[in-house]
């Protein structure tokens, strides 16, 4: 279905692996629709009407995870800050059927998923309604040609910038160094600074992090996270 004024967004990623199991197909079945931001997609939404957050919340402050792999990142955050509402984006429906599961364990309210492309939400969020953002290990894309698929670019930069407020905070996490090079020189670009001030500042993790699965897979095969920390800027 072609929708007037719909960009063409190019997507690269995987949407499904392995065959999901039967309590994974019914926490989709169960749990998916309930757990909605709101009419996100182009045929819900052709007029991107921008997302009712304090609906969603109650008027907590909104944190945003993009691409949040099997969830336990964004399950324990939800967990420590029941006073934050969380929505978390992530296109591989194995990862949110995982989440699903997570979320039922733990019991956790405060959270809202998008199963879908991290832009498509980032349309319809309001303007400065964001309050800190996630970028855990994103695929890495390490072929020079395929850099641009990568997130730390114009394409998702500049509408990440839009939504959040002044003064959020920005983590990336990754263990690919030309990742980092990349995300050093681009997030800068686009109303963000970085606040590291010594090296423990982008290699020791946040105090309130979780190890993710990636990240133990990582260190077992040897390579070295790195934890970046930016703020947005005051627009000029």
């Amino acid at each position: 279905m072609n929708t007037p004024n719909r960009p063409r967004r190019n997507f690269y990623g995987r949407l499904k692996g392995k065959t999901l199991k039967q309590s994974q197909r019914g926490y989709l079945e169960e749990d998916l629709a309930g757990l909605s931001p709101g009419p996100v997609s182009w045929e819900e939404n052709p007029e991107r009407t921008p997302l009712d957050l304090d609906q969603l919340f109650g008027g907590k402050p909104v944190w945003l995870e993009v691409g949040f792999g099997g969830g336990e990142h964004m399950v324990h955050q939800a967990a420590q800050n029941p006073d934050v509402g969380i929505i978390g984006c992530e296109p591989y429906i194995n990862g949110v059927a995982m989440l699903l599961g997570k979320l039922r364990r733990a019991g956790v309210e405060n959270v809202a998923v998008h199963p879908g492309d991290a832009r498509d939400l980032m349309d319809v969020l309001p303007e400065a309604s964001i309050d800190r953002a996630f970028l855990l290990y994103p695929d890495p894309w390490p072929k020079a040609r395929h850099h641009r698929r990568r997130f730390v670019t114009e394409e998702h930069l500049v509408p990440l910038a839009r939504v959040l407020k002044p003064g959020a905070i920005f983590r990336v996490a990754t263990d690919i160094e030309d990742y980092v090079r990349q995300t050093l020189e681009e997030v800068p670009r686009f109303g963000f600074e970085w606040l590291a001030e010594r090296p423990g500042d982008w290699r020791e993790p946040w105090d309130d992090w979780l190890s993710t699965r990636y990240e133990q897979k990582a260190l077992r095969e040897g390579r070295v996270p790195h934890y970046l920390t930016f703020r947005r800027v005051e627009p000029d």
